[in-house]
């Protein structure tokens, strides 16, 4: 042990005793010697000469190792509590259950006015009207019955990466590389630029937003500094901060529960997180990717989510087993899924991939129903419509197709 002095220039005995105190204990003595007080003038000076130690302190390093070996050994009892529960597969369970017919699904409306990738869609309340973002810089609502524009707003930056529609139907929220999210008013009379509400700013750009059910002013967003936000859109206030990813945040999605008080987020972490809104904590991890994940979509069931990943694959977890029950993939598909959306049943799940196609799956028999072919580049985003009849597919070949 190091030698521990404590003394001024002049720490040496004066009117006052020298005291030798040696405390043995087991193996490990200890001396003290010169313990000097001059309480003389009202002071103390101590004088301490350490002797050897044979005592053995942890060093900082060792302690962390020790602890990282615990956690890995309660992982891996986790792990094995988790797969004692795995007595079946949900394909395997799905065999008695009748197949899925014949699907006529057909590209219906094919709405052209971007000159650049779209890169996200989302549906009105009124099952009508469609909200489209581009690489371009624009934001644009559609008719999607006739395919006529209604508004297109201009963006200080490219590469739009997130827009939303608010549930009144009548705002809408964007972000991009401009790290913002920014809510539009929609009205026929007004320029909507003129009316925009900057609402919160991240650190990197904003890759994913969403308003909450039944409320124009409060919205979600992701972000490529690896957060997650919720916002007031009255105040411009961040209301709660979601921290836990390693990766850009890509995706998120709103449990679908009346008044529910959690989402699912995913990223390049390859990992699928649960928040809870009100406490900003995690509460729930799935893994299993092999690459990052750039879409995630909550059961209609509340009770699974599905993601789909670089890696060519899309999964299944259900929250109440915590565990992957379901993998949705060929050897023949090797490009990424960048989009999946469920059916309003959950039974079927459709996935936009890198090839041009969108692939429709059984979500419980885990094979592949039907591949849907009509654009001529990657599929970017893909919405079912608030009544299930269709849905909307946004491409970086600058269309949007409505299929049903």
């Amino acid at each position: 042990m190091e030698l521990i002095k404590r003394e001024s220039s002049n720490c040496a005995p004066t009117d006052s005793s020298t005291t030798t105190v040696t405390s043995n204990s087991g193996s490990n003595a200890r001396s003290v010697n010169n313990v000097n007080s001059n309480s003389g003038n009202g002071s103390g000076r101590i004088c301490v000469m350490s002797a050897d130690l044979s005592l053995k302190i942890d060093t900082p390093a060792e302690s962390i190792e020790a602890l990282a070996k615990e956690a890995e050994a309660l992982k891996a009892k986790l792990e094995e509590e988790r797969q004692k529960l795995n007595d079946v597969a949900l394909s395997t369970v799905a065999q008695r259950l009748d197949n899925v017919g014949q699907l006529n699904i057909k590209v219906r409306r094919v709405l052209k006015g971007h000159q650049g990738k779209v890169l996200c869609v989302d549906w009105s309340q009124d099952k009508r009207h469609v909200v489209s973002s581009s690489q371009d810089g624009k934001v644009i609502i559609w008719d999607a019955f006739t395919t006529n524009k209604e508004h297109a707003i201009a963006m200080p930056t490219t590469w739009v990466m997130a827009c939303s529609y608010g549930p009144s139907g009548t705002v809408i929220a964007c972000g991009g590389l401009d790290n913002k999210v920014t809510v539009y008013p929609l009205s026929l009379e007004d320029d909507a630029t003129q009316r925009k509400k900057p609402v919160g700013t991240h650190t990197s750009y904003t890759a994913c937003c969403t308003f909450l059910p039944y409320s124009d002013y409060q919205i979600l967003s992701g972000s490529g500094d690896s957060t997650c936000a919720l916002w007031d859109v009255e105040s411009g206030s961040r209301l709660q901060s979601f921290h836990g990813h390693t990766g850009d945040v890509m995706s998120l999605d709103l449990a679908p529960q009346e008044n529910g008080n959690t989402f699912v987020s995913a990223g390049c972490d390859r990992k699928a997180l649960i928040w809870d809104m009100r406490t900003g904590q995690c509460v729930q991890t799935f893994d299993g990717h092999e690459s990052d994940i750039n879409t995630v979509k909550f059961h209609p069931s509340g009770d699974a989510i599905a993601t789909g990943s670089d890696d060519a694959t899309c999964r299944l977890y259900d929250l109440r087993a915590d565990r992957e029950i379901a993998v949705y993939s060929k050897e023949s598909i090797i490009f990424a899924v960048n989009t999946v959306d469920f059916s309003h049943s959950g039974r079927l799940l459709f996935a936009g991939y890198s090839d041009y196609t969108v692939n429709v799956w059984d979500s419980l028999k885990c094979h592949r129903i039907s591949i849907l072919y009509g654009h001529d580049n990657r599929v970017s985003c893909l919405k079912i419509s608030p009544d299930g009849t269709a849905f909307c597919t946004a491409s970086w070949d600058s269309t949007l197709r409505v299929w049903a």
